[in-house]
């Protein structure tokens, strides 16, 4: 089995900038994708953005395009998420994922593992 574990949320403000971590151990060489997804109160847990584990192709969700980057560093079974230019629309609970099933996917159902979310505000 693989086991998660974000970190690096905090409180920041409009147009500041924050690097989301999620550190995989256990099972990596099972892994085909690691992704990010966030849940706003209330509302459904979305698709941020993935990283397929051997090529490194990356999908982002439209809203985030141009201001946050994926990243993965295979040595370091660790992915990562550079969030800049952060909106208040930003703030969610982001939650690390791995698929040891699918890559490429940006559907939550086709991860099977997942961390145990970390909190991101960003204050106008």
């Amino acid at each position: 089995q693989v086991q998660l574990v974000e970190s690096g949320g905090g409180l920041v403000q409009a147009g500041d900038s924050l690097r989301l971590s999620c550190a995989a151990s256990g099972r990596t060489f099972s892994m085909d994708a690691m992704g990010w997804f966030r849940q706003a109160p209330g509302k459904e847990r979305e698709f941020v953005a993935s990283i397929t584990w051997s090529g490194g192709t990356t999908y982002y969700t439209e809203s985030v395009k141009g201001r946050f980057t994926i990243s993965r560093d295979g040595a370091e079974n660790t992915a990562y998420l550079q969030m800049n230019s952060l909106k208040p629309e930003d703030t969610a609970v982001y939650y690390c994922a791995a698929s040891t099933v699918v890559s490429g996917s940006t559907s939550r159902y086709a991860y099977n593992i997942w961390g145990q979310g970390t909190q991101v505000t960003v204050s106008s």
